[in-house]
């Protein structure tokens, strides 16, 4: 008996468009997962490199601070590194970092902004007003009096713009005592006022950031190692002209005002050496540079602060 005739399948054009359809589905949702993956993994790796170089500063700020503490004579030791960072390598030329160190009150104290009421540190306030008004003049900032009002709030211990609730359980009327802090007031006025003009300023030629303490040592400025944008702001100088016969040493700041014929006042600005330093360290690490800062007040080695890749 004949087989019945059957007629012989094939795959029409719209099947076979549909599996095309989906193989380049499936193509697709592989290399966004595979791209996906491959961002993860390289974000791991940069992490995992940005943790170890953590370490490896731990590990340099220690035996740095072993450095610090056992210098008998830091006067000499300090007038070498205020000039020029120092480079330092071990011997088998494997690690290398160079150090810059620089006076803690090289600077006007951004918290004497908010010492207007107090007759003992006037003249602090005043020299505080007069650098804030002159750069909000230069670089037209937006709304002065909403920055102002930020950085008050934060002085005076007001968590509205300044630190959190537990930082400020932490740090109790401290007023601003980091740059840190300070540039976070800085981003929450642009923020407010979307002001780009403040961001421009280059806030550390200007203002230091440290804790108050009582005493009038604390009042003063380290007048020897200001900037010369500060130097042209407090003494109405032009900075060009300041750049010329400006020189960063023991008794510069009196021998520059005498060649303008000004007066140096010795209760703003002292020559004396204080033993009060912000230091900063770069260090490569797997072909990267790497930052961190500390602080030696009095013998005291501590406020390490790793800043990352830079």
């Amino acid at each position: 008996m004949n087989e019945p005739y059957l007629p012989k399948t094939s795959r029409t054009p719209l099947r076979e468009g549909f599996a095309l359809l989906i193989t380049l589905s499936v193509l697709t949702v592989v290399i966004a997962l595979t791209a996906v993956m491959m961002g993860y993994l390289d974000s791991a790796r940069k992490e995992a490199i940005d943790t170890k170089a953590l370490i490896q500063s731990n590990l340099y700020f220690s035996d740095i601070k072993k450095l610090f503490i056992s210098t008998k004579n830091k006067k000499t030791f300090y007038s070498v590194l205020y000039r020029s960072p120092i480079p330092l390598q071990s011997e088998d030329g494997r690690f290398s970092i160079f150090l810059t160190c620089k006076p803690l009150d090289r600077g006007v104290n951004i918290n004497w902004l908010g010492k207007s009421n107090n007759s003992q540190t006037n003249l602090q306030y005043t020299v505080a007003q007069k650098v804030f008004d002159a750069l909000v003049q230069s670089y037209n900032i937006v709304d002065p009096s909403l920055f102002e009002e930020i950085l008050l709030q934060a002085i005076q211990g007001n968590t509205t713009y300044g630190e959190s609730d537990i930082q400020s359980r932490l740090h109790p009327q401290n007023g601003i005592i980091s740059y840190q802090q300070f540039i976070q007031l800085v981003e929450k006025y642009q923020f407010k006022a979307d002001d780009r003009n403040v961001g421009r300023i280059k806030w550390q030629d200007y203002f230091v950031f440290n804790p108050l303490k009582k005493g009038k040592k604390w009042h003063k400025i380290a007048g020897d190692y200001l900037s010369t944008a500060l130097i042209a702001i407090l003494f109405d100088i032009d900075e060009e002209s300041v750049k010329e016969m400006w020189s960063s040493s023991q008794g510069g700041l009196k021998k520059l005002l005498t060649q303008f014929g000004m007066e140096y006042d010795s209760k703003l600005f002292t020559e004396k050496f204080t033993d009060r330093s912000e230091c900063e360290v770069l260090y490569q690490y797997q072909k990267e540079q790497y930052k961190f800062t500390f602080r030696d007040i009095e013998g005291e080695v501590k406020d390490f602060a790793f800043y990352g890749k830079q």
